[in-house]
């Protein structure tokens, strides 16, 4: 069974910086391409950033492109956000997923695990 768990939210002011991670046990990590997604009150949850299992490309949501990194580290089983320039617009809870391919799609359909979610507050 997958486990997905993630750490790293909290408050911050705009402008400010955080750094997510995704710990992630069971299963076979390197196989599967990741993301990150995000859900705020009131709203659909989004797709923000997603990496290619093999680490060779990085998908970014327009919102977020510049200012997020993704990135994954597979002998450690973890997956990273890097959030520059915050906005509080970016202000959610954040979701480390699992996709059903190598690849990292937009959509939350094609991903088949999911992490419990962290707090993500930007105040203005």
């Amino acid at each position: 069974q997958v486990q997905l768990v993630e750490s790293g939210g909290g408050l911050v002011q705009a402008g400010g910086s955080l750094r997510l991670s995704c710990a992630a046990s069971g299963g076979t990590f390197g196989a599967s391409g990741m993301g990150w997604f995000r859900q705020a009150p009131g709203k659909e949850r989004e797709f923000v950033a997603g990496v290619r299992w093999g680490n060779t490309s990085t998908y970014y949501a327009d919102s977020v492109k510049g200012r997020f990194t993704i990135s994954r580290d597979n002998a450690k089983n973890m997956v990273y956000l890097a959030m520059n320039s915050l906005k509080p617009e970016d202000t959610a809870v954040y979701y480390c997923a699992r996709s059903r391919t190598l690849g990292a799609g937009t959509s939350p359909v094609g991903y088949d695990y999911w992490g419990q979610g962290t707090q993500v507050t930007v105040s203005s």
